[in-house]
Order: structure tokens, then C-alpha cells, then sequence
């Protein structure tokens, strides 16, 4: 297990978050209704990113990430992860967290098995980093923190050898294996099979210093080439593409961590359980109304703390139009009769919401106390981020 891991998986899932919310943000101040209680406006939209990207790349709090360390578990990492998005004025609770995080982990395994090679993974990194820049480049002491977190990400990583970024991607995809939440984004480009695994293309342009297959040559004793003989790839390969920039500006070359939602397509932004049978190919469609709609008022209870009384708790809904909220609720019964789907009462009340939160943890602890003696691992970065 490498333990030069855990910075990249922070940055990338921590750049996915990021996205995700930044999305929905911006999906909710186009609405044409503005005029409820509560509305995000683009200060607070620029307040939230300002805010985590800030804490995110604290000095210190980078500092303690880049020491070398085995990578935390699922548990531990969500938990980090929740303590930053709370370093806003927003505060999510538990079951829109568990859905953000399925979100950033399932886009960042998709990128790491389209990698070309390991060492490419140091440029969906900096990808991330590039767009989080963008996204507070208003803020020039958040930008300065951004470059300075890149300048160590480039000191640290660049003179790995290629033995040793094998070794992270492997501890990467050992962290991602039992992961398999179905996208509504991956499935709608059928890059994701209904049961949540993703299907890759045999085809597009080779890594970097690989021949693009189909050609046997056989050499004489002296080296010299006698014989050759093609044979059929079962895909169609093409040439390399050229080298991404590894410095602090560049051209990355690869879009893989680049920001893949839009405003437009707000069912990006959600995921669900894959099933134990096979279902047709055409279930991601047929999926996106009512998973969507659970998001939503999973969402819907995000709420501001520790505020000024002079300001006011937001709320942000996933859908723009009431009517579209309306579609959404009927859109259930058709969905249900095929796929059994089960219409959940999310988060109405939060106190009930609250003990059922603490319950599940409570099991959870009992699960896992015997088996993992280091799951403290994480509170020295925890405690780190409540000086923040």
C-alpha cells in the first residue's frame, strides 16, 4: 500500500464535492422564482467556495495531509470530508453527506480506470486544482493558498518512479473495489452497466510510450527483424496523445477531473444503490425522476449555523419550478411497478432524522471497533480543521 495516497484522494474528492455544490448553487440562483425565503444568492454561492476551498488548502492542515500515511478508510475520509463542507455556512446532514460522497467517489474511480497511465493521475489532480482555482479566483488569499498547495503537490510527487505511482493507483483501486453506486450521469452515457460497474472502451489512443497493438514482429539471433504479422485488436487503438503539462500552469491535455456538470443537467447529481439482478439497458432513464427526487429533499434540509441573527438559514431545492417538483412526485408510479422502487419520507423531521442518524452510528461503532484499531487515525486532521 503506497502511503503517498491519501493527499491525492483529498484533492480529487474534496475537487468533486466542490463541483457538486458549486452545480447546484448555480442551478438554484437561475431559477425564475427568486422571490422565496431562504434563496441562495451568488454572494453566498461565492461565501460557500471562498470557505471551503480555504480550509481545504489551510498551510497547516496540508501540511499534516502530505506527511506519509497509510490512506484512511471510507468511514474516516467521509467524516473529514463532511468537517470541510461544514466550514461553510451550510450545514448538510447525514444522508445528503452519504450521497455527495457516493457522488465524489464513483467520478474519481471513473477517472482512475481511464488513466493512461499512473502517473497520469497527477494530472487529473492538478485538473481539479485548476478549476477549484477558477472557482475562487476573486479570493486572491484563497488563490495564493491554492498555488502554494500545488507547488508542495509537485515537489512531493514529481521524482516518484513508475513503480511507485503503479503502487498508489493500485491502493487507489483496492480503496474503490466494493464501491459500485450507480450515477445517473455514467449511466445516461452508458459508460456504466445497471449493476454499477463501469464498461470501459477497448478503444481511443494507447498511454504514452505503448505501440498501438496488432502488429507481431519476430528478430533473428542478431536483432534483426525477419518476420512480422499483424493480428485483429478487437478494438480500434490510435497513437498516443501528446504529454500533459506537470507544472503549476498548463495544458493538462487529458480532461479527466475537470468539472463534468452543468447547470443544466441537474440529474448528474445523483446516485442509487446498484441492484443484486440484472436489469435492462435502458434503467438508467427510466431511474433519474425519483432517485433525483430523494436527493432533493435529502438536500433540501441543508440549513445555515453559527450565522448572524441579522441573517437567515438557506434552503436549496434541486428542481427550479414547482412544476417540475410536480413531475417528479408523480413520475414515481410508472418507475415503481418495474423496479420496485421504494418512495422514502426524507428528512421531513429532523429531530427524527437526528436520533436515526445516531442509532446507525451506533451500530456502525459495534461493526467496526473490533475490527479496526487505527479508525482514530483521522481525529488528529479533525481537530486540526476545528482550530480552523
Amino acid at each position: 500500500m503506497s502511503v503517498r495516497t491519501l493527499p491525492l484522494v483529498f484533492i480529487n474528492l474534496g475537487g468533486e464535492m466542490l463541483y457538486i455544490l458549486d452545480q447546484r448553487l448555480r442551478a438554484h440562483n437561475t431559477s425564475e422564482d427568486n422571490s422565496e425565503k431562504g434563496v441562495w444568492s451568488e454572494n453566498d454561492r461565492k461565501r460557500v467556495m471562498n470557505d471551503i476551498v480555504g480550509t481545504m488548502f489551510s498551510k497547516a492542515f496540508m501540511d499534516e495531509l502530505l506527511k506519509p500515511q497509510q490512506l484512511y478508510s471510507h468511514r474516516t475520509l467521509k467524516t473529514v470530508l463532511t468537517r470541510l463542507a461544514h466550514a461553510s455556512i451550510m450545514r448538510l446532514n447525514p444522508a445528503s453527506m452519504d450521497k455527495l460522497y457516493e457522488l465524489m467517489v464513483m467520478a474519481f474511480k471513473y477517472q482512475v480506470f481511464l488513466c493512461p497511465r499512473p502517473k497520469d493521475l497527477l494530472l487529473i489532480s492538478y485538473n481539479h486544482i485548476d478549476t477549484i482555482r477558477e472557482l475562487v479566483k476573486d479570493t486572491p488569499v484563497v488563490v495564493n493558498q491554492v498555488d502554494e498547495t500545488h507547488r508542495k503537490i509537485i515537489e512531493a510527487y514529481s521524482l516518484l518512479s513508475e513503480g511507485e505511482f503503479q503502487l498508489l493507483r493500485q491502493t487507489l483501486l483496492i480503496f474503490f473495489q466494493d464501491m459500485h453506486i450507480r450515477v445517473s450521469l455514467f449511466l445516461k452515457n452508458q459508460v456504466q452497466n445497471p449493476n454499477g460497474r463501469f464498461a470501459l472502451s477497448t478503444s481511443g489512443p494507447v498511454p504514452r510510450g505503448i505501440d498501438v497493438p496488432g502488429l507481431i514482429r519476430a528478430f533473428d539471433s542478431k536483432g534483426r527483424e525477419v518476420r512480422r504479422s499483424e493480428f485483429p485488436t478487437g478494438g480500434s487503438y490510435t497513437s498516443p496523445i501528446r504529454q500533459g503539462s506537470f507544472e503549476l500552469h498548463g495544458d493538462r491535455v487529458i480532461k479527466l477531473g475537470m468539472n463534468m456538470y452543468t447547470v443544466n443537467h441537474p440529474e448528474e447529481t445523483h446516485t442509487s444503490k446498484a441492484p443484486s439482478v440484472k436489469q435492462k439497458d435502458d434503467t438508467p432513464n427510466l431511474l433519474a425522476k425519483e432517485e433525483l427526487n430523494l436527493l432533493a429533499r435529502l438536500m433540501g434540509s441543508v440549513k445555515a449555523e453559527n450565522m448572524p441573527d441579522t441573517e437567515t438559514g438557506f434552503r436549496i431545492n434541486l428542481f427550479t419550478t414547482d412544476q417540475e417538483e410536480d413531475e417528479a412526485g408523480t413520475s414515481g408510479g410508472a418507475e415503481e411497478s418495474l423496479y420496485g422502487v421504494i418512495n422514502i419520507q426524507a428528512m421531513q423531521d429532523e429531530q427524527a432524522a437526528t436520533e436515526l442518524a445516531q442509532i446507525a452510528g451506533l451500530f456502525t461503532e459495534r461493526e467496526e471497533q473490533p475490527e479496526n484499531p487505527s479508525s482514530n487515525k483521522g481525529d488528529e486532521l479533525l481537530a486540526m480543521m476545528d482550530d480552523l
